[in-house]
């Protein structure tokens, strides 16, 4: 069972996985996110990161380390990360790889409604879709490319690796969807229990 944390916004893992390599500013938190491709493993803004940081402080996670002074700049307050933390960090990840956890897509919640919607229309939205997973397929396998073209161990990439895995399979879903719903016995049961109604 997936235990509530004190801090339980994944942008805190990364925060606290960054600050195990060293100690570093927001800003350089922020820098690295983007520079390792994190960014599309956690959402987050300038201002979320920040609470985050605040949060993880707060909890006895990260403490202030030095506050950096330079004219040219704002101050800037160097955090590392506590003995509390690692433990933190380390039980927060052998719980998140240990134990799937319930999670509530939003195309799970239109799959359990989509009976709703003309089988004609609902027969385009599902090609929608069809196109824009592929498009996501070719993003992440040039992704997945061009890492391996840098020399990339496999470990750097496996995120990338299950996004598309996830796509692939999802795509697989859709087609094999798109086949029932273009069945006449769909059609047939649509036209009884919901034409006039939508």
């Amino acid at each position: 069972m997936v235990k509530r944390r004190v801090v339980g916004n994944p942008l805190g893992l990364a925060v606290l996985a960054g600050l195990l390599e060293e100690p570093m500013h927001p800003y350089e938190m922020a820098r690295r996110l983007v520079e390792y491709g994190k960014e599309r493993d956690f959402k987050y803004t300038r201002s979320s990161l920040y609470m985050v940081v605040g949060q993880l402080e707060k909890a006895g996670f990260i403490a202030a380390q030095e506050t950096l002074r330079d004219s040219a700049r704002p101050e800037r307050t160097v955090y590392a990360i506590t003995p509390t933390g690692r433990l933190e960090l380390f039980d927060w990840m052998r719980e998140l790889v240990a134990e799937p956890a319930t999670e509530y897509p939003l195309f799970g919640a239109a799959l359990s409604l989509f009976v709703v919607l003309p089988v004609d229309e609902l027969l385009e939205l599902l090609q929608q879709r069809l196109v824009a997973l592929a498009a996501i397929a070719d993003d992440i396998r040039a992704t997945i490319d061009a890492g391996r073209e840098q020399g990339l161990a496999w470990w750097f990439l496996v995120e990338e690796d299950y996004r598309l895995t996830k796509v692939e399979a999802e795509r697989g879903f859709v087609e094999r969807l798109a086949e029932s719903v273009a069945g006449e016995d769909y059609r047939q049961a649509w036209e009884t229990y919901f034409k006039g109604r939508t």
